[in-house]
């Protein structure tokens, strides 16, 4: 019981560094570019994950501004902008204004592009207090709280007080370098973000044609994981309680609608505190590779016990069809150009039941959890 609490702060401490250390949106999304893509193809993906967020915030037009709202029914400014980004994208950004600030990359204003975030100081302290989504030519779009309007509101730039308040600019997505006249068209028709551009071609430009469906058939990822396992419950026991890894397929797709990930597992697992070997081979689903839920049926080596005060307490069920179930989760992620490395936690059950009469709440329970944090690789491969 007394590495419990130290356990539970690990992961307060995990959860709430992703505010601090997230990049810039460079993958990790439907929509971003493979790495075979030709330098065209990745401006291309780019281009269109912007328009899907401007697309989908123009959708929240009108709705009202209510503090701490995340939903069509009132939104906040950092709500608002966190809805947009997960409606088009699937992907979930920091909830507040200052966790916005910090996870963007500052930029000029002459250098920010529409979908990148612009933040404002409407306080009377120096502390950024409002964010907006940026569509170009000084516009923006943002969940004002005063004013003559409020809600999801279009406003400028141009505008005396939100000229007064503006404290910079952040991207949001890597910069992209316009190839052609076209592709500067689109990035600034905020009328109408989805709207296919043709050039004369006369004037010698080339004709593009902005497609938002393209990179819907999805993309395929493989990684490896490795994490000690602690002790929550067991009086007297290790810190440690043994090691847990992972081999990971996943599979990005848009096909039913909204983004999904689906992933295969197979865990090999050494349990010190029970003795024995494990074998969970998962199925897991999520909203993206960052956060899944997964269940799989487990192959179970050794005579599992555990020592207590009270002696050796034996376990049975080990094996079993539905052997393993729990949720996954990596905060936040540091890219490289050959995957991601990502801090991670694991909660899960794994199905062991005491052969004993007497029952012991902490032993039991702690044989049927494991709690788990360490490091895993993701690239992609398709």
């Amino acid at each position: 019981m007394k590495y419990f609490s130290s356990i539970i702060l690990i992961c307060i401490f995990i959860c709430s560094a992703a505010g601090l250390f997230a990049a810039p949106l460079e993958g990790g999304f439907a929509l971003a570019p493979r790495a075979s893509f030709s330098q065209e193809e990745r401006i291309q993906a780019y281009i269109n994950a912007r328009l899907r967020v401007i697309e989908a915030a123009g959708k929240y037009e009108d709705v009202p501004y209510r503090h701490g709202g995340i939903t069509s029914a009132g939104l906040d400014c950092s709500g608002f902008v966190v809805l947009s980004f997960r409606d088009a994208l699937g992907v979930t950004l920091p909830r507040t204004t200052t966790g916005l600030y910090t996870w963007t990359e500052r930029v000029p204003l002459e250098n920010a592009q529409p979908g990148d975030l612009l933040f404002f100081r409407t306080g009377t302290n120096r502390n950024i207090t409002h964010v907006a989504i940026y569509l170009g030519n000084r516009r923006f779009i943002h969940s004002a709280s005063a004013g003559a309007k409020t809600g999801v509101i279009y406003s400028s730039l141009d505008e005396q007080y939100w000229a007064g308040t503006f404290a910079g600019a952040g991207r949001a997505f890597p910069e992209v370098t316009p190839f052609s006249i076209e592709s500067h068209i689109v990035l600034s028709n905020v009328n109408n973000p989805v709207e296919q551009n043709n050039s004369d071609r006369s004037s010698g430009s080339v004709t593009r044609t902005i497609d938002t469906n393209q990179n819907n058939n999805g993309f395929l990822f493989a990684g490896i994981a490795l994490a000690p396992t602690w002790n929550g419950f067991i009086s007297g026991g290790d810190l440690f309680r043994g090691v847990t890894s992972q081999f990971t397929l996943l599979a990005d797709t848009s096909f039913l609608g909204p983004r999904m990930v689906f992933g295969f597992e197979v865990r090999p697992e050494y349990d010190g505190a029970l003795g024995v070997f494990r074998l969970p081979i998962t199925f897991s689903w999520g909203p993206s590779e960052r956060i899944r839920i997964f269940a799989g049926p487990v192959l179970s080596f050794g005579d599992a016990s555990l020592s207590t005060d009270d002696g050796v307490r034996n376990y049975s069920g080990g094996t079993s069809w539905l052997g393993s179930a729990g949720v996954t989760a990596a905060p936040f992620g540091f890219k490289t150009p050959n995957g991601e490395f990502a801090p991670y936690f694991e909660l899960a059950w794994q199905s062991y039941f005491s052969d004993d009469r007497d029952f012991d709440l902490f032993a039991d329970f702690s044989a049927g959890l494991r709690f788990s944090t360490g490091l895993r690789w993701l690239f992609q491969v398709r």
